[in-house]
């Protein structure tokens, strides 16, 4: 998928009918699950979390399968009720030191049943979607032992209480933004109370381009204080502490341009916030979050065009969207290893394809003597480049850097030869 740059199954195909009967009983295969392909996706993350503060940003995707009344192929309503399709809850780990994309932790692909009759506020938080925002910070726990931080971080929906609960009894931090004026412990308003905060700081940050946004420049002011958090009023969070002690950090933007809705962000978090730097601290990881935007962009509408898949059955899509999630995060890693990231070689290379790899390199280098691999071979810009050059790029640091299609190209080519350097020690009778 990655290579191809596609999840459909006829073109990965290439014509091979044999080969897409066999992707077919692959994903029908009862021993194939979503949940266990979900379970794999750690594998490789695990050891690139090691001593890192690591934010886990997950947030929710609606994948849209175009149906008829007559073919619904087995899916749910999303959206408003006028589509149908899958959900996808993802958790990435990304450094907050250097915003690398480590890798998929932990996540959740499922369609809906059916229409719910029980209102929202009627049904316990297990009986609610929005019960994966902790389920899936939990699910990861045991993958992030070895880091040295973990930040869970999500968009408005991970604004719930019980999250900032779990924080604290799980042992992570949070970073939630606000989508509620929530009542604190002295019974006035969160919003209240941090339009009282002074203005401590101005400072200017680039926002990235988001659907509808171009990127641009935001001008800021920054509050921020300890707040203590009051329960909901929820017969379902009795059990819950009546308070939590939390920070809060609001930055507005002043004299948006003409047209451009002003930005705000009131950011709750775990983390202790002392100092105007902590503050602006917390305003820079949050803004890592557009990674996980950026992920769901390759995965659909400018990568691998998951939404154009023809597959006719609910399950194997279920399973699809958990293996293209997958390609996605190798594809997000070797475009950022391009552009001069740090993430190690072991995110997206298993030993057979790190010796093959090897092997490419010196002969690519050999071919050029003044031209030599300038990156540390543990590293994944060792890799892209070695992968680059395959794909055509001539491997000066004058040229443009290769772009995606150079990737692609370069990746068909490699996964060629790896595959045959599998079978190099092999002794045929």
């Amino acid at each position: 998928m990655v290579a191809g740059k596609t999840v459909c199954l006829r073109r990965l195909s290439r014509g091979d009918r044999a080969l897409e009967v066999r992707f077919n009983r692959f994903l029908g295969h009862d021993k194939v699950t979503a949940e266990r392909i979900i379970e794999s996706w750690g594998d490789s993350t695990v050891a690139a979390v090691e001593g890192r503060h690591v934010l886990a940003i997950q947030d929710t995707s609606e994948i849209h399968f175009n149906t008829t009344p007559q073919r619904r192929r087995g899916l749910g309503e999303i959206g408003k009720g006028n589509n149908h399709g899958v959900l996808l809850h993802p958790l990435l780990a990304v450094d907050a030191d250097d915003g690398s994309c480590l890798g998929l932790l932990s996540g959740q692909v499922w369609t809906r049943q059916g229409r719910r009759t029980t209102t929202h506020d009627a049904r316990d938080l297990s009986d609610k979607e929005s019960q994966r925002w902790i389920s899936t910070a939990i699910a990861a726990k045991p993958l992030l032992t070895a880091a040295g931080t973990v930040t869970v971080l999500g968009d408005r929906e991970s604004d719930i209480f019980a999250l900032y609960a779990s924080s604290a009894e799980q042992h992570f931090h949070v970073i939630a933004r606000s989508m509620h004026d929530r009542k604190l412990a002295d019974r006035t308003g969160l919003y209240e109370a941090t339009d009282a905060m002074p203005v401590v700081d101005r400072r200017a940050i680039q926002l990235p381009a988001r659907a509808a946004r171009p990127a641009r420049q935001a001008h800021l002011e920054l509050r921020f204080g300890a707040i203590e958090l009051a329960r909901p009023q929820s017969k379902f969070l009795r059990h819950l502490p009546k308070s939590l002690p939390l920070a809060v950090v609001d930055v507005c933007e002043i004299n948006a341009g003409p047209g451009a809705e002003p930005l705000h962000w009131r950011l709750i978090t775990s983390h202790e916030i002392a100092t105007v730097d902590d503050a602006w601290r917390i305003v820079e990881w949050y803004k890592q979050r557009w990674i996980i935007e950026q992920f769901f962009r390759v995965l659909k509408t400018q990568g691998l065009k998951l939404e154009d898949s023809q597959i006719g059955t609910a399950d194997r899509l279920l399973k699809l969207v958990a293996i293209a999630a997958k390609a996605a995060v190798i594809t997000i890693q070797l475009l950022q290893a391009r552009d001069g990231g740090q993430q190690p070689i072991r995110v997206a290379f298993n030993d057979n394809e790190i010796n093959a790899l090897a092997a490419l390199n010196r002969q690519l280098e050999a071919r050029s003597k003044r031209l030599k691999n300038p990156h540390p071979p543990d590293s994944l810009t060792w890799a892209a480049w070695i992968i680059g050059r395959l794909g055509g790029w001539d491997g000066y640091p004058s040229s443009k850097p290769p772009g995606p299609i150079t990737f692609k190209n370069g990746l068909e080519y490699f996964l060629a030869v790896a595959a045959g350097w599998s079978l190099r020690d092999m002794c045929m009778p």
